[in-house]
């Protein structure tokens, strides 16, 4: 239910615009309590990992390096990767969209005759709705993931690329797992508190049942090394490995670009990953597999690899710096906006400002929601700070939102659409330009900060028309009382006030 406390929150129809629903979830003290607690937390520690490196700037220019370079040879590394896959023992499909992925892993299943399958934690299946899409040809999807568990059980969405239950704290996790656990096999115990170590051994039994069971298991990749096919999956809490290695069938969906050349550029990201995601120095559990084995491990192996919008996104040459993104979720836990909105209100499985940038460029921008998401952030440059392969997001987002206002076509998969530049930027065009009118002449602009000084008074607190919009959830700034050039000229002495001199009241053309 909207405004239950950490709750996702539900929306009739389309699904609405960025600023409607963080409009939505900023009201929900305990959301926002659970982000700030959990995200600054994550943060700290973060930073101190990182800290121990010398080499962090070295490690982090070539993890940004090598993603580059395997972009600008991806045909080569993909045909390389599906070469090796299949001397290994396993078979490539390729999906061109979600609706491909979906027919593919379907009919997958369906060959086994089972009915269920395990998974492993993944956003490109989350990206693309695998999980209602099976259900939808009768087959459930158990996830695995101690926090996609939580998400699952409570009917929920996640909201953390790392984290997907952030926004829910232990009281609430008790509650789901009593009342929900049961439904879905192994119930949870009837005295069930809210301490950690009972809730990690309530979900522990309850997947112990799947993971003995389950003949066919869905994952996704971190990385897909071409030059021996094999797939690499970090974890923290070992129930990956255990969808990896039990079942007979594995199907892994995996984005194209989660490609890297060389089990050499491994390295590096192994480094790189687990500080900025959990702090630690390296992955508690890192698994890694090619192809098949007889006697070890699944006996049937199929790699799905997915474009959905990849390759549109790397023909933009500003935004598909977006596709080094390693999923580690740094820059949602130094974002203000995302700790005061929660990852919901990005409608999309990757929220914050990695999501605010790659979405839109996966989609289209064509709708409203993802012609919304270049303007949810401040472009403070606290997520490019942070990112570990240095993506430098606030550069892609003022792309898309030229994009956006410039409308017009684009290709998304293979067809042309149209973005419609959304309401309010003509106005936004408007105050553009006499902005840039003022800077340009330093005369006027001084007259009129001198008027807004001597009527502050009298300003309102909200502005009309289409300012209107943003000052429904941000005070309106004060206007100091006098402007600085006047404070400077007044505390210093005129000789000294800048710009002083023989044309100082004039207009001097374009200043620097």
């Amino acid at each position: 239910m909207p405004g239950a406390a950490g709750a996702a929150p539900t929306f009739p129809g389309p699904a609405p615009t960025f600023p409607a629903a963080a409009e939505q979830s900023t009201r929900n003290a305990t959301l926002r309590q659970n982000l700030r607690h959990a995200t600054h937390t994550i943060r700290a520690k973060r930073a101190a990992a990182v800290g121990e490196l010398s080499d962090w700037a070295e490690l982090r220019t070539a993890g940004a390096a090598i993603k580059d370079h395997t972009l600008h040879h991806l045909d080569h590394y993909l045909e390389q990767a599906e070469a090796a896959v299949t001397a290994a023992g396993g078979q490539v499909h390729w999906a061109a969209d979600a609706a491909e992925a979906h027919a593919i892993v379907t009919r997958l299943v369906r060959e086994t005759g089972e009915r269920e399958v395990v998974k492993v934690k993944s956003m490109a299946t989350q990206e693309i709705g695998l999980n209602e899409a099976l259900a939808a040809a009768g087959i459930t999807a158990y996830e695995t993931d101690l926090a996609e568990l939580i998400v699952q059980l409570g009917d929920d969405l996640p909201s953390h690329i790392l984290v997907p239950a952030i926004h829910r704290n232990r009281a609430e996790i008790r509650d789901v797992f009593r009342d929900r656990m049961g439904r879905a096999g192994r119930p949870a115990p009837a005295d069930l508190t809210d301490d950690p170590a009972e809730l990690a051994e309530a979900a522990r039994l309850h997947l112990r049942e799947k993971f003995l069971t389950a003949k066919v298991a869905v994952s996704g990749a971190n990385f897909l090394v071409a030059e021996t096919g094999t797939l690499v999956v970090v974890e923290s809490e070992g129930n990956g490995r255990m969808c990896l290695t039990l079942p007979e069938t594995l199907i892994s969906v995996v984005g194209i670009e989660k490609v890297i050349p060389r089990w050499q550029d491994l390295e590096v990201f192994l480094q790189l990953l687990p500080r900025s995601s959990t702090a630690e120095r390296m992955n508690p559990y890192t698994s890694t597999w090619t192809g098949t084995t007889e006697g070890d491990g699944p006996a049937a192996f199929h790699l799905v690899l997915l474009d959905n919008g990849r390759t549109d996104a790397l023909a933009d040459r500003v935004g598909r710096q977006a596709l080094r993104c390693i999923r580690c979720s740094a820059c949602l836990n130094v974002c203000p906006v995302y700790e005061r909105a929660g990852g919901h209100a990005y409608g999309s499985a990757y929220p914050g400002p990695i999501g605010a940038i790659l979405t839109p460029q996966l989609r289209g921008t064509v709708s409203a929601l993802d012609a919304s998401l270049p303007y949810a952030s401040s472009l403070c440059g606290a997520c490019y700070e942070v990112c570990p392969v240095a993506i430098d997001i606030p550069e892609v987002l003022v792309r898309l939102r030229e994009r956006v206002v410039e409308g017009g076509e684009v290709t998304v998969r293979g067809t042309r659409a149209v973005i419609r530049p959304a309401r309010g930027h003509a106005a936004e065009r408007a105050a553009m330009r006499a902005a840039r009118w003022a800077f340009d002449h330093p005369g006027a602009l001084r007259v009129g900060q001198r008027l807004l000084a001597r009527t502050r008074r009298l300003h309102p607190s909200r502005l009309p028309g289409p300012g209107r919009a943003w000052t429904r959830s941000r005070e309106l700034p004060q206007v100091p009382p006098e402007s600085f050039r006047d404070w400077w000229q007044r505390t210093q002495g005129p000789d000294t006030a800048p710009g002083a001199g023989p044309d100082a009241g004039a207009d001097q053309g374009r200043t620097s």
